[in-house]
């Protein structure tokens, strides 16, 4: 489809052209194919493996925001917190060095203008420079893992991926490439939006955090209540690859159609009284998408939020706003950028 448009500024762009070949924009049969290599990536037994980093990172990070809440008065959970959590998490699982995070982020931040619903011309140039900073970054990163293998999770995805191309490196490298690649960059910004984000929903009536303290067992339904009603991504779109008719509205063939979770989530028919901010609802959300493209890092997000809240609310009794939310200019990607808070 992008091949056949009539904007090369746009379609044709570097950055835009390499998510084309991520698990999120792939269709069957390659896309069945790289799902399934990966299997259930974080099942049940591998986020047991994993809690126990978790609840380290969190600690470690909590520890920074105490010494920052005593040394000013107040601090800025996003990132003193919430951005550094989802790059240690994954960093520390595919063994990335702990002085390599920051530039990931940066790269990453600069990245996602591409993934934007109509980036500026401007926008492509700083993304299209940030993609080659992550290609050079993550093929290095298989070169060095190549070179000295263990049992870590990116030499297992080695090992799979020259047996599926035998004798054919530079095609095996290329799975590897965009696997490792989106699998980092895809954890990292939606999870440390909803990290803030359900902060800031539960520090917004101080009635909220004092009840959940009293509460735990619903930090959970916190949790799915602050996907719901602010997700990370608002919109995502998507090709019709065939004349057809979506809830009676007739779809050409090649019409792009915008899947708007935000509106979705806040719809009366599926939720009701949608624009209250209900920890108890236990409602429904297509924040983590749905069918073959459900996001693969749902479980995941999950344990880093329900870790961090439930620390936070033990550590932070009196846990307040000391300012709204600040937010980068974008329609897609929601990404907190200042969030402050006091105590």
């Amino acid at each position: 489809w992008q091949e056949r448009q009539s904007d090369p500024g746009r379609w044709h762009a570097t950055a835009i052209r390499e998510m084309s070949h991520t698990l999120a924009r792939l269709n069957a049969p390659e896309h069945t194919c790289r799902r399934r290599a990966l299997g259930n990536l974080f099942d049940r037994a591998t986020l047991q493996d994993m809690r126990p980093d978790v609840e380290d990172h969190v600690r470690g990070l909590l520890d920074a925001l105490a010494e920052r809440l005593r040394a000013d008065g107040e601090a800025d959970l996003v990132p003193t917190v919430s951005e550094r959590l989802p790059v240690r998490t994954v960093g520390h699982w595919l063994g990335i060095p702990a002085e390599h995070h920051a530039h990931i982020l940066d790269f990453t931040h600069r990245q996602v203008h591409a993934q934007e619903l109509l980036p500026t011309k401007s926008e492509l140039a700083v993304s299209a420079a940030a993609t080659a900073e992550m290609r050079a970054y993550f093929t290095d990163l298989i070169r060095r893992r190549r070179a000295r293998p263990g049992d870590d999770v990116v030499s297992r995805w080695i090992r799979h991926w020259d047996a599926q191309y035998p004798g054919d490196r530079a095609a095996a490298d290329r799975a590897l490439y965009h696997l490792v690649m989106f699998i980092t960059i895809a954890s990292l910004e939606t999870t440390a939006t909803l990290l803030s984000t359900m902060v800031w929903l539960l520090l917004r009536d101080p009635g909220r955090w004092s009840w959940l303290r009293g509460h735990p067992e619903h930090v959970d339904n916190a949790i799915d209540e602050a996907l719901r009603y602010d997700p990370p991504i608002h919109l995502n779109t998507r090709v019709a690859a065939d004349h057809t008719v979506l809830a009676g509205v007739p779809v050409a063939k090649d019409t792009m159609v915008h899947v708007l979770y935000g509106a979705a989530n806040h719809d009366p028919r599926r939720n009701e009284d949608p624009h209250t901010f209900d920890v108890q609802r236990k409602g429904s959300h297509l924040t983590f998408g749905g069918g073959a493209h459900y996001c693969l890092g749902a479980a995941l997000a999950r344990l880093e939020a329900r870790t961090l809240l439930t620390h936070l609310l033990k550590r932070f009794p009196d846990l307040a706003l000391a300012s709204g939310p600040a937010y980068a200019p974008r329609m897609v990607f929601r990404r907190m950028t200042s969030l402050k808070v006091t105590t």
